[in-house]
């Protein structure tokens, strides 16, 4: 069976589902500003337990990513980024669960060759687009003033 460019497309129109566009951006939402929210709650813990606002900050981004690895390791964070979506991308801990999941998943293949090397399958591109980008910026910085 052939079908034309503009077959093909009603044929898969007809088949795939309307995307909860609306309900998903609301669970995002939801599911990010709980995060930062509980962020906040931790940083005002630190706080008040006698750090300064640059240490309680420091605290704070190691308090989420150790949760986040937590929560990843107990198959926590699977289920709730099924919920919230990209509500769950928030820097840090989206971040901590891109590192820690590929390290989990291929711990059987050893130390080494298993969970070290593909802990960077999914951050590796990130950290080196971060860099290649802040050296860019930097560039651009120096010779612009």
């Amino acid at each position: 069976m052939e079908l034309s460019n503009r077959e093909y497309q009603a044929y898969v129109k007809g088949l795939s589902q309307p995307s909860p566009l609306g309900k998903d951006m609301a669970l995002a939402f939801l599911t990010g500003g709980g995060i930062c929210t509980l962020g906040q709650l931790i940083q005002n813990g630190w706080t008040a337990a006698g750090l300064d606002r640059a240490d309680a900050g420091t605290m704070t981004t190691v308090t989420l990513i150790f949760l986040s690895a937590l929560l990843t390791g107990l198959n926590f964070y699977n289920k709730l980024a099924r919920f919230g979506g990209a509500g769950t991308l928030v820097p840090v801990t989206g971040f901590a669960n891109a590192m820690t999941a590929p390290a989990i998943d291929f711990r059987s293949e050893g130390l080494i060759t298993g969970a070290a090397a593909k802990m960077f399958v999914i951050a590796g591109p990130v950290i080196v687009c971060g860099i290649v980008a802040s050296m860019i910026y930097g560039l651009l910085y120096f010779l612009l003033g």
